[in-house]
């Protein structure tokens, strides 16, 4: 079971202003990436339902209800950064994840968090007769590969 995963994107020209910083916006993408390939990690997909499923996981999505970010030094064009997920809260049909965008992620004298965010996402199956989406429960095969990550891992609204 996992808590925690991490994964490195470099901030590419298409991300930055013109002054070179990332755009806030683009730290959403960077988040959703991430999820994605925290999915893939388990074995699963992001988007199951295309050509009969993705992989050998259960055939459900996960839309996003909330997306929130705060920001607090700048990532530049050709930075490295990585971007650590921590499975925040597991509900019977939602999910949170914390993320931490570590800036100079090599360098223990210079390693910083430049922002954090948060998505809670909601477990659907796709109703093919009524063509839309419904909230179902998280399925087992997610449970056994998914846990909350430690007490403390995660710091208080107030600490932030």
């Amino acid at each position: 079971m996992t808590h925690r995963f991490t994964f490195r994107r470099r901030v590419e020209f298409a991300d930055t202003d013109v002054a070179g910083i990332m755009h806030f916006s683009n730290f959403y993408r960077f988040m959703e990436v991430a999820e994605h390939a925290f999915y893939r990690s388990m074995g699963f997909s992001v988007h199951p339902f295309k050509d009969g499923g993705v992989g050998e996981g259960p055939q459900v999505g996960w839309p996003r209800v909330h997306a929130s970010a705060d920001f607090r030094l700048p990532l530049n064009f050709e930075e490295e950064v990585e971007i650590e997920l921590l499975v925040e809260e597991i509900r019977n049909k939602t999910v949170k994840y914390y993320f931490n965008f570590w800036k100079d992620p090599d360098s223990a004298k210079e390693r910083k968090i430049a922002a954090t965010g948060r998505f809670t996402v909601v477990c659907v199956s796709f109703d093919s007769e009524l063509r839309r989406m419904k909230a179902v429960a998280i399925p087992r095969e997610w449970h056994e590969k998914l846990c909350e990550a430690p007490e403390g891992t995660i710091p208080e609204a107030a600490e932030r």
